[in-house]
């Protein structure tokens, strides 16, 4: 069943409040879940980027959120793993200038000996792009889009000058590149701009939380707009973020999900990420059921084109609670 299947874990670089609750875990738990999952035989681990406290998180806890920033986390990992690819899920371009970003995805890159992996969006939270910038009109869609296109250049060119409407920079010079060439950059996002930036410019897609149907239907769309720009879809990587509950019956494994911190925080996706994407129900979106269920979802997804279960998110509320389930999902379900 895993053979051509690939299963990264969603490591808690700032997770707290919104995945897990408030406190879930510091940074010596933060390393430690990574270390397990390269352990466990999973082949990637990914972490997500935020840089301030949501106002929905600010009025269900009052002990702020721990959020580290995944660069630095991930870099240090280099040095503590050997074969986990390290990669971001996502990270806010929009809170950074793309000069810099290559420069730090090539330096991990180097570290790691070519396990980076670049995963981009434009941010769920539209207030955290604003508590930075309160003055800075941006459509955040436009300002990815240029950045991914710098970033490549900056990866491949010896000297890079750009200049488009929201990005601008001249004549950079910028080394040692990446060990990989091309550095894999992946289009985070279930909107229709993620998908088209995903067929004009990146080598891969990552959504979260969609059905296989709708899956099927984003990557057919890529396709067309990678066709529309006379691209070829080689070593395009077909990725997808979903929520793990696994329980003896289907009952108990609906129960731990919908308890859980994790189905709170996707109900706050409502007007972004998940727009439009509630109806169908949270349960059909995850993996939710028996180790047996669970197994056929996987096939499902599979079918649809996922090729990398990216993420994973599982719906437990401590730490030690969510290495029982890498450990027991990695066992019963897709048998590392």
């Amino acid at each position: 069943m895993t053979q051509n299947l690939r299963f990264g874990i969603g490591v808690p670089t700032a997770t707290e409040g919104m995945m897990y609750p408030v406190p879930y875990a510091g940074i010596d738990q933060a390393i430690r879940i990574a270390v397990e999952a390269e352990s466990l035989g999973y082949e990637s681990v990914w972490g997500n980027d935020h840089i301030s406290t949501q106002s929905y998180v600010r009025r269900e806890f009052q002990q702020p959120p721990s959020y580290f920033d995944p660069l630095s986390y991930l870099s240090y990992l280099a040095a503590v793993t050997t074969t986990v690819r390290l990669a971001t899920c996502v990270l806010v371009l929009p809170f950074r200038h793309p000069v810099l970003v290559a420069k730090q995805a090539a330096t991990i890159d180097q570290l790691s000996g070519g396990r980076f992996v670049l995963g981009i969006g434009v941010g769920a939270y539209r207030e955290e792009f604003e508590a930075m910038w309160p003055k800075r009109a941006l459509h955040r869609g436009d300002y990815v889009d240029e950045s991914v296109e710098a970033i490549q250049l900056l990866l491949r060119e010896r000297e890079t000058s750009y200049s488009g409407n929201t990005v601008n920079f001249n004549n950079i010079e910028s080394f040692p590149k990446a060990v990989q060439d091309p550095l894999p950059i992946l289009s985070g996002g279930n909107s229709q701009g993620a998908r088209r930036r995903a067929g004009r410019f990146c080598n891969g897609w990552l959504p979260a939380c969609l059905t296989p149907d709708e899956y099927r239907i984003g990557v057919a769309e890529i396709a067309r707009e990678a066709e529309l720009n006379s691209r070829t879809l080689n070593d395009f990587e077909k990725a997808i973020q979903v929520v793990v509950s696994v329980d003896s019956t289907h009952e108990a494994a609906v129960s731990r999900f919908e308890s859980s911190q994790v189905h709170a925080h996707l109900h706050s996706l409502s007007s972004s990420t998940l727009k439009g994407k509630l109806d169908a129900g949270l349960e059909e979106r995850n993996l939710v059921g028996t180790p047996e269920e669970v197994r056929e979802k996987i096939l499902h997804y599979s079918d649809a084109g996922v090729e990398t279960f990216a993420g994973l998110l599982f719906a437990t509320n401590t730490v030690e609670e969510t290495l029982e389930s890498m450990a027991m999902f990695a066992e019963e379900v897709i048998g590392l």
